[in-house]
């Protein structure tokens, strides 16, 4: 049996989250990997990494939106 093929996802219809989530991968140099073979190919350090990046942008946007409406 053969693999099918992944669809790359298009980049301009996804949630904003994920923008992000594609965002850090590109910037820490995963996002060839990611398109190639997909997020489970990704280790458990390199997801961690994406996820504590995410997590500290998500903070500070907050933040910022808080501040920006005061």
């Amino acid at each position: 049996m053969g693999k099918k093929k992944k669809e790359k996802p298009n980049l301009h219809k996804i949630t904003p989250e994920e923008q992000l989530k594609y965002e850090i991968a590109e910037e820490l140099g995963l996002l060839d990997k990611v398109m190639e073979t997909g997020w489970k190919s990704l280790s458990a350090k390199e997801s961690g990494r994406i996820g504590g990046i995410m997590a500290r942008k998500k903070k500070e946007l907050a933040q910022n939106n808080v501040s920006d409406n005061e």
